[in-house]
């Protein structure tokens, strides 16, 4: 079990997988719909073979900005033009019907998805590329990937 376990968190270690690893928590931490990033996070780890911890621990570092982005984030995704309807009220969200604040909440949702995409796939790219150069610099991690 104990091997088992010391497998697991070695897992994707080298400095590119642990690099794509820490950038792909990252961008998924900033996810516009709380309670997604976690779960995306574990899916992509086991789907991909990436370190399940250093995804984790990546996504709960930006978890802050997650909600502190939610607001730009629609609004760019607005200003994309992703989102023809008219501005949303916060008054008339009080008196619209279920169904109707769902429609709109769904669309707000959407909006930000769409806009965070946008950004999310190059600034992954980005980090990628950045995080590998940093992390062949860390003797621990430059050892870990020359033995996989």
């Amino acid at each position: 079990m104990k091997r088992k376990v010391i497998a697991w968190l070695r897992q994707g270690i080298s400095p590119p997988r642990l690099a794509l690893t820490l950038a792909l928590g990252f961008a998924i931490g900033c996810f516009p719909v709380m309670g997604i990033p976690t779960a995306l996070c574990a899916l992509l780890a086991v789907a991909f073979r990436l370190n399940l911890p250093a995804i984790q621990a990546a996504n709960y570092v930006v978890m802050p900005l997650q909600v502190a982005l939610i607001v730009p984030f629609v609004r760019l995704g607005r200003l994309f033009g992703f989102g023809s309807g008219p501005a949303i009220q916060a008054g008339a969200l009080l008196h619209s019907s279920p169904s109707v604040l769902l429609m709109q909440m769904g669309g707000l949702a959407a909006q930000a998805m769409l806009a965070w995409l946008v950004i999310a796939i190059p600034a992954v790219a980005l980090m990628t590329v950045l995080l590998t150069v940093l992390l062949r610099r860390i003797p621990l991690v430059a050892a870990a990937g020359s033995t996989h």
